[in-house]
């Protein structure tokens, strides 16, 4: 038996307490562990001769200017990356046309990941 003394609303009560067993807890059910996250598909290698163009610095894809088959001038704007809160204009090195964009908006890039590939 364990003694208590309880206060309630001014009143002192003594309580014996009688224990019975080991203490014992209720199951609880493991969390579940949700699903791993599908992986993003590969971006496709560029054609043997096209100019890969990477992204100079890590960021966010803001807008994708062209799309496979667009023909381009060199300087043309191909997307524009944001990082560190500015919007910087990834421009064509060569004049071309598009033959692969792997990159898409709303999508994080690293620096040196491939963005478009123009022949």
């Amino acid at each position: 038996m364990r003694k208590f003394n309880i206060n309630v609303n001014g009143t002192l009560y003594e309580v014996e307490v009688e224990e019975i067993g080991g203490a014992t807890t209720a199951p609880v059910a493991a969390p579940v562990a949700a699903p791993a996250p599908a992986a993003a598909p590969a971006p496709a290698a560029a054609p043997a001769g096209a100019t890969v163009v990477s992204a100079p610095m890590p960021g966010n894809i803001m807008d994708v200017k062209v799309k496979v088959g667009d023909t381009v001038a060199e300087g043309d704007v191909l997307c524009i990356l944001e990082a560190m809160k500015m919007e910087n204009e990834i421009m064509a090195p060569k004049a071309g046309t598009v033959v692969a964009v792997s990159t898409s908006k709303g999508a994080s890039v690293n620096s040196g990941d491939a963005l478009v590939s123009i022949n």
